[in-house]
């Protein structure tokens, strides 16, 4: 006479699997992806000369200080600076056009 086992598939290990899953696509689809920032280089306009260094406004709008700066108020410079990936990614833009279209 022949024995049967009757075997199950391992739930522990499929719950860890799924519960991984999971998490991944959460992380990715809910991450502020807008938020992290984004080395931008650009010619920035000097509205003061400082001990640290030229304060610079940028086009974004952003006051950006450079050291070791030789400039004097009003030359154009060029600036690397960090800004949130939705400022230049035009997710504001696309933000106002969806409440445009909702609002009367």
């Amino acid at each position: 006479m022949q024995q049967t086992t009757n075997k199950q598939a391992p739930r522990l290990k499929f719950l860890a699997i799924l519960a991984a899953a999971t998490s991944v696509i959460l992380v990715l689809t809910l991450t502020p992806w807008n938020i992290v920032p984004t080395l931008v280089t650009e010619d920035v306009t000097v509205i003061a000369v400082t001990d640290y260094g030229c304060v610079a406004e940028s086009i974004l709008g952003h006051s950006v200080v450079v050291p070791n700066c030789g400039a004097s108020v009003g030359d154009v410079i060029s600036a690397s600076f960090n800004v949130p990936a939705m400022e230049v990614n035009g997710y504001y833009d696309r933000i106002q056009d969806k409440l445009a279209t909702v609002n009367p």
